[in-house]
């Protein structure tokens, strides 16, 4: 065991990559169910969109192609959902999991002929002198557009929720969706839309897996990171940086059963494995017991009335 070969620096810097995957799927998440909505379909969005990002980057030799084609992907499965729930009123849970096995096996069925194939390599952003600076340069301005992407997309989401109309109808259609109907407000169209958003955010978290942090293509290679996700939109208490925080902690743990595995830690391989998804589960039982920062419509299905 060799604990001085792991590097502080890279150490954080992989973890901050590890968890922009979660960090994309859980704040789509996060918006579906602010609006009323439980889409357990988000893994099989994922990977739908890691395989569609895979296959697009390959064919054409452009990663944000790849990314581009992947939010399309994971928006494409979640309209699916859509439809199922919010026109002919299906299931929510039951129409999640189906969602999540079509996109297991719809991506298996396609990534046949990419296996053992190398995507083209998305280069990090030149920040020029910021990226010399000690400590802090190497662990902040050495990383890919996607990834700064990732952190921009949870302050825009807070930002909407908080401060915009959008955000307050969108809340207002998860906390009672007969009074947002009652106002005139077009709750199928605005959870429909949230689904969309959702769909598409899950689908860049696959890519970010397929082509940046394991650019190669594998079967199931999402490996329950979709369950996760929706478990931090629950840890986070449906707040954006909280769902933020909860990313990192995954993020870091996973890079740090990975480093000690590296480092020849005395330990099984495979409890070291499971040590990100238990200590996941642990900190979500502890800390969100609260549930009254749920949407008070999350989950029930919507009839309009005549």
């Amino acid at each position: 065991m060799d604990l001085s070969a792991i590097n502080p620096l890279l150490f954080v810097a992989g973890f901050l990559v590890a968890a922009t995957p979660l960090i994309f799927a859980a704040i789509g998440e996060l918006v579906v169910e602010k609006s009323g909505v439980l889409n357990l379909g988000v893994e099989g969005m994922m990977i739908t969109g890691a395989i569609c990002g895979f296959a697009t980057a390959v064919e054409t030799g452009s990663p944000l192609l790849g990314f581009a084609a992947a939010a399309i992907g994971g928006a494409a499965l979640s309209l699916l959902f859509a439809f199922l729930t919010q026109v002919t009123l299906a299931n929510q849970v039951a129409s999640g999991l189906s969602l999540t096995l079509f996109g297991l096996g719809l991506s298996a069925l396609i990534g046949q002929s990419y296996v053992g194939i190398k995507p083209p390599r998305l280069g990090d952003i030149d920040f020029g002198p910021l990226a010399e600076i000690p400590v802090i340069g190497p662990i902040l301005f050495t990383h890919d557009i996607i990834l700064y992407l990732g952190i921009a997309l949870v302050a825009g989401v807070w930002a909407v929720l908080k401060f915009t109309r959008a955000g307050l109808i969108l809340r207002a259609v998860g906390e009672s969706h007969d009074a947002a109907h009652a106002l005139g407000y077009k709750v199928k169209r605005i959870r429909t839309a949230a689904i969309l958003f959702g769909g598409a955010c899950a689908g860049l978290g696959g890519a970010y897996i397929s082509l940046i942090r394991v650019p190669q293509w594998t079967e199931g290679m999402t490996a329950g990171i979709g369950w996760i996700a929706l478990a931090l939109v629950v840890f986070a208490s449906w707040k954006p940086w909280r769902a933020l925080l909860g990313a990192y902690l995954f993020g870091g743990i996973t890079q740090l059963q990975l480093n000690l595995q590296g480092a020849g830690v005395a330990i099984p391989v495979e409890y070291l494995a499971m040590s990100p998804y238990i200590i996941t589960i642990i900190v979500l039982v502890v800390l969100s017991a609260d549930k009254s920062a749920a949407p008070a419509s999350l989950g029930r299905t919507f009839h309009a009335s005549n």
